[in-house]
């Protein structure tokens, strides 16, 4: 699931400056589900925008917004819609932004801000599982991604600053990724996937897992 959050109305208004004819386009997998980019979000961005003096001149849940050959099917079934307006806000992940500006001509503009690939732990309610660095190493780990959920992004662990609680020290409330690694392996009679060397990944990725909860989930 690709995780994202809307970005703020008056950055959305500076992308629109000019552009008065707006064509509004969401998505019908991860963005309904993050709620940024269903039909109620679609919906409230066009009430917010028309208060702002815009003209909507059409809407779509694109399914999804991220297959480039469905997306220019569906364009063209909301052919007149899009030739009507200035430009097009897509609120879904960067990957549907993209998608869409290869879709078409019109001026593209991107309402959101992607995160991170997460899981649904609940309603509003998501945490980030996995970095996407391209050398999953996961079969090794015990199906705990080190790269992610270790906030030193270690490969080969643990560090000694785990704490006696099994914590991490740079964030006492999370716990020691690679105590999590030992754990598993050894209750899958696996310790001994721990004893290669992994070397350091060049993947331009962050260290340290991420969580987003949304106003309204579940506690």
């Amino acid at each position: 699931m690709t995780i994202s959050e809307p970005k703020s109305l008056e950055e959305i208004l500076g992308f629109l400056e000019g552009q008065r004819n707006i064509f509004l386009v969401g998505c019908t997998e991860c963005a309904t589900v993050v709620q940024v980019g269903g039909e109620e979000q679609v919906k409230a961005m066009a009430e917010q925008l028309e208060e702002h003096g815009k003209t909507i001149t059409g809407t779509l849940i694109a399914d999804p917004g991220c297959h480039l050959l469905n997306l220019k099917r569906q364009f063209r079934e909301h052919r007149a819609e899009i030739e009507a307006a200035d430009a097009m806000l897509i609120m879904s992940c960067g990957t549907g932004a993209q998608t869409a500006a290869i879709a078409t001509e019109k001026p593209v503009h991107t309402g959101t801000n992607t995160l991170f690939l997460g899981c649904v732990e609940r309603f509003g309610q998501f945490r980030e599982l996995c970095s996407a660095c391209g050398a999953c190493t996961l079969e090794e780990t015990g199906y705990i991604c080190s790269v992610t959920r270790c906030a030193k992004g270690l490969q080969n662990g643990p560090c000694g600053g785990t704490t006696a609680d099994g914590k991490c020290e740079v964030n006492p409330e999370t716990d020691c990724a690679w105590l999590l690694i030992y754990n598993k392996l050894k209750d899958q009679g696996k310790l001994d996937r721990l004893k290669p060397y992994t070397a350091p990944k060049e993947a331009q990725v962050h260290p340290g897992q991420r969580t987003l909860s949304r106003e309204g989930g579940e506690a």
